[in-house]
């Protein structure tokens, strides 16, 4: 039994790794190339924000349809095929509407996340569910990096065409080797229905940090993943500087992935380390945008790498701590559904912000997100340390 879950555990950890490789290896140059080609900031920013749409529409069904009728299988198989699908539509359609159809689908994949991480945690014990948070978090920043420094190294090379061919056969050798996985079967005979399981979103804890992660992953999809890349651009850098940049998040968010997997964290270095990575994330959108040479930027990327790697993975143990196991697929679903809406609306409006202003007034505006959401989850954990003395 102990060998069937490790050959499992390495087997999806293969297949997450391939999975986001796929949705991210073109991201570095995605809003360069589309700037390039003349799509105006407002369209790129529905661009990047169509990506978190889908996942809003489909992450909460999908949460609960895996809890009806638990087969985690078939929705990895689903989302590794979409995410190959995906960059088909970026490849045979190499414009706005070919990359915004892309995203959708995209977006359709990242909502099987829930199945991918539901399943993985289903593979350890109870006290081992942060460390496995971690760990899964982890291999998807893997699967992002190897993304950043194949399409950095290549992309001058072979173009943004040929770099949307390897995400395609990422995506599908994904989906073929996911056919291994074993089918998941509910070891829990307890009759539930929908409505019980959408009561899951109204229990608060799942609620306020499912808040927190829609800051938090708007301003990373806002900034790191779209826009900062823009401004790298307009300091003159080459392709490979901006894909350096993006090399060098990434880095750091698998790095604090790893630190995050290993720590032991009461509830007052909950709070510290929640209340410290916001405010790091809101000193980043403060100074990127004031920034004038590429190795300040290098330096300024290190910071949402703690976002990603720590405080992300913080969030979502917060989030999950405490809900039934035969709830698990819909309150995942639930949470990621609402960081959806950050990563829908932040980018739309950043876009329209920097049209109407600019993109230095953008990115305070997310700062001030940022402060608002460290504020309260320092009031949520001082008010939890007063019920427990």
């Amino acid at each position: 039994m102990v060998i069937i879950k490790k050959r499992e555990k390495n087997l999806l950890l293969l297949i997450v790794t391939l999975f986001w490789f796929a949705q991210y290896v073109y991201i570095p140059y995605q809003t360069p190339y589309l700037a390039t080609i003349n799509v105006s900031a407002s369209f790129i920013g529905i661009i990047i924000g169509s990506y978190g749409i889908s996942q809003l529409a489909l992450r909460l069904p999908v949460g609960i349809i895996a809890d009806l009728r638990p087969n985690h299988r078939l929705f990895i198989s689903l989302g590794t095929l979409c995410a190959g699908v995906a960059s088909l539509f970026r490849l045979l359609f190499q414009n706005g509407i070919g990359f915004l159809l892309g995203n959708i689908f995209s977006g359709f994949a990242s909502a099987t996340w829930i199945s991918f991480m539901v399943y993985y945690l289903s593979l350890h014990d109870n006290h081992m569910q942060n460390a496995a948070t971690s760990k899964i978090i982890m291999t998807n920043n893997i699967g992002m990096l190897v993304g950043f420094i194949t399409s950095s190294l290549l992309y001058n090379q072979i173009g943004m065409a040929n770099i949307c061919l390897l995400s395609v056969l990422s995506g599908f050798s994904g989906f073929v080797i996911s056919l291994n996985l074993k089918k998941t079967k509910t070891k829990i005979r307890i009759t539930v229905n929908a409505k019980e399981l959408l009561a899951v979103g109204k229990q608060p804890k799942l609620i306020l940090f499912s808040f927190l992660a829609l800051i938090q992953q708007g301003i990373q999809m806002s900034t790191t993943m779209s826009f900062t890349n823009q401004l790298i651009k307009e300091q003159g850098a080459t392709d490979f500087q901006v894909g350096l940049s993006s090399i060098i998040y990434m880095f750091s968010a698998v790095i604090f992935s790893r630190i995050s997997s290993t720590l032991s964290l009461n509830l007052q270095r909950r709070k510290w380390l929640t209340f410290m990575s916001f405010g790091f994330l809101a000193l980043y959108c403060l100074i990127v945008p004031l920034a004038n040479a590429l190795p300040i930027f290098y330096l300024l990327q290190t910071i949402p790498g703690v976002g990603t790697g720590i405080l992300f993975s913080l969030l979502t143990s917060e989030a999950m701590e405490g809900i039934e196991l035969h709830k698990k697929s819909s309150a995942m679903g639930f949470f990621q559904a609402i960081y959806a809406v950050g990563m829908t609306l932040f980018p739309v409006l950043v876009g329209a912000i920097n049209n109407a202003i600019n993109l230095k007034f953008a990115y305070w505006v997310l700062a001030s997100f940022s402060l608002v959401g460290g504020i309260i989850a320092l009031i949520y954990y001082n008010f939890s340390q007063k019920l427990k003395s």
